[in-house]
């Protein structure tokens, strides 16, 4: 296990950089017809980039860009991939040059071709199922996400998965594919670690996960949690995609106390009042308008 020192954990992403205790939300826009949570809403690029532009607006740094479906659904090919997202990933590349731009893939071919059109992190949910994304993220000088599946394929559910302690073999999957990241060229300063709720996991698997979070955050390397509206929130709670909103807040100031940098999110400006009223409360950011008792 590789363990890099608190005071080099700075992440570089493009021309922004998140120091710790600078928390950074990642809003998600899905270029799929089929999507768990909008069914399609920013297929079309003129959805996909209005899309953006209130993202942005509503405190997005990083802007994530995926061409298929995570879970089960009809096939995509790396050709059909690519042309969803390159156009999306170029326009923001040449009209929004101070935003950070992350591409949703597994696959290094596309990949290199939306590093090429100016991706900066390669967020890779299914921990390295195609090893040469290390490669294509050294090449193009990108950052990369090193995830946890437990040895799941791509777009597959888990069904009777057990570990002996989840948090190990979290620890030990992403800072391993990490360390191995390094190994290829990829910047240290440009890695991240994701837990990976839900994928190769069970809802107890999720649950502990959160719970201790900050053993993960103990190795070093940058954390990002992808929580949003997922189904362990939803099978904690009995409740359905479209009222998971709470349930995932509540896990994201959990995580934002324990640790966690950079959080991919649906609701965005949710997101952000709540990641900037725990890094208030942690000390790391002031508050913005004080008069109370101050007179």
């Amino acid at each position: 296990m590789l363990i890099v020192p608190r005071d080099t954990a700075a992440l570089r992403l493009g021309s922004a950089t998140f120091g710790p205790g600078n928390f950074a939300v990642m809003a998600i826009v899905n270029r799929t017809p089929d999507s768990f949570y909008d069914n399609g809403a920013t297929f079309g690029f003129s959805q996909a980039w209005d899309r953006v532009e209130q993202v942005v607006a509503e405190g997005a740094d990083i802007i994530d860009i995926g061409g298929v479906k995570a879970g089960a659904g009809a096939p995509v090919s790396e050709a059909e991939e690519i042309e969803r997202t390159v156009d999306l990933v170029a326009a923001i590349h040449d009209r929004l040059p101070g935003v950070v731009i992350s591409v949703d893939t597994y696959r290094a071919g596309v990949a290199d071709v939306l590093c090429e059109a100016g991706a900066h992190l390669i967020n890779d949910a299914w921990a390295a199922a195609d090893p040469d994304l290390a490669t294509v993220a050294a090449r193009w000088g990108a950052g990369l996400v090193c995830s946890h599946t437990g040895g799941h394929a791509p777009r597959t559910d888990p069904h009777g998965v057990t570990y002996d302690d989840v948090v190990a073999d979290v620890i030990a999957g992403a800072t391993g594919l990490a360390a191995q990241a390094v190994a290829a060229g990829v910047r240290t300063d440009g890695i991240l670690v994701d837990p990976t709720h839900d994928f190769g996991k069970n809802t107890y698997h999720s649950l502990e996960v959160s719970r201790r979070l900050d053993e993960l955050v103990g190795t070093g390397w940058p954390v990002l949690v992808s929580m949003s509206r997922k189904d362990f929130v939803g099978e904690t709670l009995d409740l359905p995609v479209d009222e998971r909103l709470y349930g995932t807040l509540a896990a994201t100031a959990v995580a934002a106390w324990q640790g966690a940098r950079v959080f991919r999110a649906h609701d965005v400006a949710a997101t952000r009042q709540v990641l900037d009223m725990v890094g208030a409360i942690k000390g790391d950011l002031p508050p913005r308008a004080v008069s109370r008792g101050l007179g």
